[in-house]
């Protein structure tokens, strides 16, 4: 008995290899998460190089944190400013376009601010101040977030009071939350479109070139922090430019409609 035992714990230690999965660990914003996009991207890679990507998603200004302590081996996130600081503190390597959407203003039908329609971002975010209209913000230090403030100093605005509240939570709470306060966000399209058939709010402000919202994948500088998967992240990286990903990602859709575009 024991010596059958004995061979059956070997055979088993023996084969475990052939079973064992590699971990990439990838930190990204809410938005690629809360669109469904990964759900629908992710498979193919992992099926092709017979790993698991492991999936932090939060804003861009932690999943960038998380790449300087080397917690992560690659991010995938959308605030060019931050990622060329990353890339030359030598926090990060080989960065890549890999898509692109825009921002949207949305809001209650009501429109208490009367935004809709209009084409300079900046005059409308004037006009919810001046209305202390409620505005509910990521406040998270996500990509999100720091276009948001972006666009209040562009509109010569220091937004604060009891209309501006910080939420401190990923994209998809903050439009709930909006939608509960009957009040204005920003959002990326992407996300707002998956969420649409949970919200009444309404896109009231799209389209100006300063909404323009692309998404960068980095390598975690492997030279910094040693531990980092450098052959696993760089096939990583090829895949999310090749063919194959940019298909998957422009085919991908929500309720019709396109979330994300290719480089």
């Amino acid at each position: 008995m024991i010596r059958h035992l004995t061979t059956l714990l070997l055979l088993c230690a023996l084969a475990a290899p052939a079973f064992a999965v590699d971990h990439l660990r990838l930190a990204t914003t809410t938005s690629t998460e809360n669109s469904g996009l990964l759900a629908a991207l992710l498979p193919a890679f992992e099926k092709e190089n017979n790993c698991q990507v492991d999936v932090i998603a939060v804003g861009t200004g932690k999943a960038i944190k998380l790449g300087e302590t080397g917690d992560v081996d690659v991010i995938l996130v959308h605030a060019r400013s931050k990622e060329d600081k990353f890339v030359a503190a030598g926090y990060g390597i080989d960065r890549r376009d890999v898509m692109y959407n825009d921002f949207v203003v949305l809001g209650p039908e009501s429109d208490p601010a009367g935004i809709k329609g209009i084409s300079d971002v900046t005059e409308a975010m004037r006009r919810i101040a001046a209305a202390k209209a409620t505005f509910v913000s990521r406040g998270d230090d996500s990509g999100t977030h720091t276009r948001e403030k972006q666009l209040w100093r562009e509109a010569g605005v220091n937004p604060a009071g009891d209309w501006y509240l910080e939420a401190g939570r990923g994209m998809g709470e903050v439009i709930i939350m909006a939608d509960e306060r009957q009040g204005y966000t920003l959002s990326d399209r992407g996300t707002y479109l998956a969420f649409k058939e949970k919200t009444p709010l309404k896109v009231l402000v799209e389209g100006d070139n300063r909404l323009f919202n692309p998404y960068g994948v980095i390598m975690v500088n492997p030279q910094k922090h040693p531990h980092v998967k450098e052959r696993l992240a760089g096939k990583f990286l090829d895949f999310l430019v090749s063919d194959q990903a940019k298909s998957i990602i422009s085919g991908y859709r929500r309720g019709g409609e396109q979330l994300f575009y290719v480089n």
